[in-house]
């Protein structure tokens, strides 16, 4: 049966999947976005959800204070890297890198909606964990440069406490691809798999995948490495790697790893997303992904299910009194700076400290969702509840460095709508005054491959453009240092209290 790629939308890069029974769950990294390592679930490996988080709390997660363990120049690419999910005796086991604070750790729960556990520290350092269960040890992989050498090592654990039982040991240096990396090692017919990405997390990714009988190796090499890469490929599909296997009911076997869908040559806004390609294993026991070491938008496979038609639009009235899952915050916010008033139908924003979308170490006033699509339409209605020097907005965020607001703000000599593109350390600001006589504002973006377009009425029928942002602005290969993540398209307030009365996403997804 046919389906379409991507199959989770959006930013939602590193996955990792486990089936427990009939149902599947995916886990993806979520640096300095909160909540963190969103949870989705599916029957059929084709249409998923989003149904919790597994770092939600403070006690959890501190992606307020970075301590450098893992010296990453830029702070949006900070924080939750790469979580490895697995089911073992009842218990569901995440373990993940706060690369901005503390390191690596595991948490665990019985269901995955949640509650999770507070985080158990793994001492051994590096990247990219993940756990392997056998015979009542469990094994502990990262990719980690110790005593001078980069590669995949391993080390024994005791799972309740972190405590390390046996010393580092290093079972790979990969296949001479740059960046070994997102180890899973796993047991088939006889052989301890060790399943990895390499080449780094960009146009040179790749997944390769090496065998031993002894889980400390020797490793022996796929003559086919790598398994999985559009290196030097024409496809608009690019960076495929970071790859993790299950199977279904039925026997057959699965990849879900990430990959992007470039604007144009070399160019990607959405950020890294989940692709899923079926695989089969040869006579001499090595997998053969997708078409011959290749996936696509559209792919056959024995999936049980037809793919469903996607959600192609979010509204949110404020009708409820809790936050909807589609958002997420810039790092840990002071969740009473946020409260829905369900009976007057509005969210209500504020900022007291003066944090601008453009701090790089506090949380800003932001709410925001994934942007799933090239051409989006976003829009939020703003409530004329003001105070002088307030701004209250829409914007297309894709870090502090690199985002276009719209916004009204209030001064002394009255009202402004204004357009501010943040580019690099060059910020732009176009404005137009408009009549203090209006009740609220309409503030609309409308996205394609090439801009940005900035609109805003006071009737919500007639729109007057202020302006555009190139695309490019807010794309990965542009950025001053090296980035990971997508853009999102949210609401924020600075210097004051916004007050809304809807936020809506219409993503238009190209045939």
């Amino acid at each position: 049966m046919n389906y379409q790629n991507p199959i989770i939308k959006g930013f939602n890069p590193d996955p990792s999947i486990c089936r427990v029974g009939e149902d599947y769950y995916v886990v993806t990294s979520s640096f300095e976005y909160f909540p963190a390592i969103p949870v989705y679930h599916s029957r059929d490996l084709v249409n998923w959800q989003l149904i919790s988080y597994c770092l939600d709390r403070d006690s959890q997660l501190d992606l307020l204070h970075r301590t450098s363990y893992v010296p990453i120049p830029d702070n949006a690419s900070g924080g939750i890297y790469a979580p490895s999910l697995c089911f073992e005796n009842g218990l569901f086991y995440v373990t993940v890198t706060n690369v901005s604070n503390g390191g690596n750790f595991i948490v665990t729960a019985s269901d995955m909606k949640g509650p999770w556990s507070d985080p158990v520290f793994v001492k051994q350092g590096g990247i990219d964990p993940s756990l392997f269960f056998e015979d009542g040890h469990v094994y502990f992989t990262t990719s980690a440069l110790i005593g001078g050498t980069h590669g995949i090592y391993l080390c024994e654990i005791d799972i309740r406490t972190g405590e390390m039982l046996t010393d580092s040991r290093l079972i790979s240096r990969g296949n001479g691809g740059i960046a070994p990396e997102g180890p899973h090692i796993f047991r088939k017919d006889g052989w301890y798999y060790l399943l990895m990405a390499e080449g780094g997390t960009s146009y040179g990714h790749m997944v390769t995948i090496l065998r031993s009988k002894d889980i400390y190796g020797p490793y022996e090499s796929c003559p086919r490495n790598p398994v999985l890469s559009h290196k030097d490929s024409d496809s608009s599909i690019q960076c495929v790697g970071h790859g993790h296997m299950v199977t279904d009911p039925a026997g057959n076997w699965w990849m879900v790893c990430l990959g992007i869908r470039q604007l144009g040559p070399s160019l990607h806004n959405l950020g890294r997303e989940t692709f899923l390609t079926p695989l089969y294993w040869d006579d001499e026991g090595w997998p053969v992904i997708g078409t011959n070491g290749t996936i696509d938008y559209s792919m056959d496979g024995p999936i049980t299910s037809p793919q469903l038609p996607e959600t192609t639009v979010f509204t949110d009235y404020f009708r409820d009194n809790v936050i909807n899952l589609q958002y997420n915050f810039i790092r840990n916010p002071d969740l009473l700076d946020y409260q829905i008033h369900a009976g007057g139908q509005y969210l209500e924003m504020r900022d007291q400290k003066g944090v601008s979308l453009s701090t790089r170490t506090k949380s800003p006033a932001f709410l925001g969702i994934r942007q799933k699509e090239f051409c989006t339409e976003a829009e939020c209605v703003v409530l004329n509840h003001f105070i002088p020097g307030q701004r209250t907005g829409i914007t297309a965020y894709y870090n502090d460095s690199y985002h276009y607001d719209l916004y009204l703000e209030r001064s002394d000599t009255g009202f402004q709508v204004c357009l501010r593109r943040q580019v690099h350390d060059m910020e732009v600001i176009t404005s137009r005054p408009i009549e203090e006589d209006f009740r609220q504002i309409y503030l609309k973006i409308i996205a394609d491959r090439n801009y940005y377009t900035f609109l805003y009425s006071t009737d919500g029928s007639a729109y007057t453009t202020l302006g555009q942002g190139m695309t490019a602005g807010l794309c990965s290969e542009g950025t001053y240092s090296l980035t990971f993540v997508g853009t999102y398209l949210g609401m924020f307030t600075e210097s004051g209290t916004g007050h809304f009365n809807s936020f809506t996403c219409h993503f238009k997804p190209e045939s």
